[in-house]
């Protein structure tokens, strides 16, 4: 089958591509960029890269043209398949149909935590030896590329995102995964440029777990009240999972983790003491995602549990997922993916439990919510773990100013209460902020969902100079 993906290059369609070519069929694409490292990557998997949007890229008729969710309706190559009446669908469609129709879909769903998650989980099933396939929203560190087709018949990881299909399919797209077993992280209001209200965006994470299947899991957190009320309306069983310092409610964690010195945890299932295992990650946030990810795996998949303990040291995580940039003048830089409040604070704990100088966060808001005054009132006590806050400018110009994130009320609000803060106004004065402020002893701790210019490296570079 040939099959065409409009928007090949975007983090999803290419590890679609990726495992569409694995699957042997033929794969075409095109996008406006093919830049290192995925034009590269795509070519060296066989897939033919078609620069910019033309209708002619559909003169050899593909048996199936896949729509990414960044394509808009004017896109001339989209309105040149629906004329021609090709099979038009977006990327959730293809792999339902083609992918997690034969395999056993594990999908890792939540605001927060769900390439992190995901990726942990796929490690560990193939470190106990599963040939589990995955299909992840970042890029991984512990594997060489973000997709893998694994076995029919067995488990299959699938980062379980909300956000919209297609511009003619405006649902989100964890709904078509077909979840035979899931893990649902947290649940706090996002997307406001596709949901509305926070009614909507909790109703399609209920329509998702009313989906799991009877003979499936639903591995939920505790400490979430609205995650324990949608859990509430699963067919399935439930197990809720938490740590020993979360407030869970009514809730009984059959899955419980304690942390201990030195980045342990202590894992109990059911009452009882399964054994100690090191943390691969910082942070309580990562504790409580390790502890999904151990149960789901053991109890949904049959992993040994003492060999899925076992293998936890060697997992490195995401990329842009406290991933260390490098050190140089006795400062360390890392570049993190955290945008919302929540994750921003939970990012900075993680970070202030193990820094040993002082703690410098230099944060951009691009995210469509991030760039709302929707959590304005969220974003100061979230850098309280920082010494330091540099904040630099929203990142979406399109923001009104009536809606648009009051980065300078937050510097005021963090100064207020004792903290130092700066709102700047460019990229450049954050980054020329970030290497004055530091020295020896530093972490620096670079928070964007987008490029942020490359502010990590540039930091980086900047202090090796100076």
């Amino acid at each position: 089958m040939h099959v065409h993906l409009i928007g090949v290059a975007g983090t999803g369609m290419s590890a679609l591509g990726a495992l569409l070519a694995e699957a042997g069929h033929r794969v075409s694409g095109s996008d406006t960029a093919f830049d290192p490292p995925v034009g590269p990557y795509l070519e060296a998997l066989g897939i033919e890269c078609l620069p910019g949007w033309n209708r002619a890229n559909l003169d050899r008729n593909p048996d199936l043209v896949v729509v990414g969710n960044v394509c808009r309706r004017d896109n001339p190559e989209a309105q040149e398949a629906m004329t021609r009446g090709l099979r038009t669908v977006s990327m959730p469609t293809v792999l339902a149909e083609e992918v997690l129709s034969t395999r056993k879909p594990l999908v890792v769903a939540g605001t927060h935590g769900k390439t992190t998650t995901s990726t942990l989980l796929a490690y560990l099933l193939r470190e106990t030896g599963f040939d589990a396939g995955f299909f992840l929203g970042g890029i991984p560190l512990c594997f060489e590329r973000s997709s893998r087709l694994g076995a029919e018949g067995a488990p299959f990881v699938i980062e379980g995102d909300e956000y919209d299909s297609a511009f003619f399919e405006k649902t989100p797209k964890f709904w078509s995964y077909r979840a035979a077993s899931a893990i649902l992280t947290s649940i706090e209001y996002d997307h406001v440029d596709i949901f509305p209200d926070p009614v909507s965006y909790t109703g399609a994470f209920r329509r998702f777990v009313e989906g799991i299947p009877k003979d499936g899991w639903l591995f939920a957190w505790a400490g979430d009240p609205l995650v324990r009320e949608v859990a509430s309306a699963a067919r399935c069983t439930v197990r809720f999972y938490a740590l020993d310092e979360d407030d869970c409610g009514d809730a009984q964690p059959m899955w419980l983790g304690v942390r201990a010195r030195g980045g342990a945890i202590d894992l109990f299932g059911g009452g009882s003491f399964c054994g100690r295992a090191r943390l691969p990650l910082m942070g309580r946030h990562n504790a409580r995602n390790t502890v999904a990810a151990l149960a789901i795996a053991s109890e949904a998949a049959g992993a040994p549990l003492d060999k899925l303990m076992g293998a936890l040291p060697g997992f490195r995580g995401p990329k842009r997922r406290q991933e260390l940039v490098g050190i140089t003048r006795g400062v360390e830089v890392y570049d993190d993916f955290a945008h919302h409040p929540t994750a921003v604070l939970e990012t900075l704990t993680g970070f202030r439990e193990r820094a040993t100088g002082r703690l410098i966060a230099v944060f951009e808001p691009r995210s469509a919510t991030a760039s709302r005054r929707l959590h304005q009132d969220a974003y100061a006590p979230a850098f309280a773990p920082a010494d330091v806050c540099i904040l630099a400018p929203v990142g979406r110009g399109e923001i009104p100013a009536e809606e648009r994130l009051d980065t300078q009320a937050i510097a005021k609000a963090i100064e207020a209460h004792g903290g130092q803060a700066k709102a700047c106004r460019s990229t450049d004065e954050a980054i020329a902020e970030a290497v004055s402020e530091a020295r020896a002893g530093d972490t620096v701790v670079v928070m964007s969902n987008g490029r942020f210019d490359d502010a990590p490296d540039r930091i980086l570079l900047a202090l090796m100079q100076r």
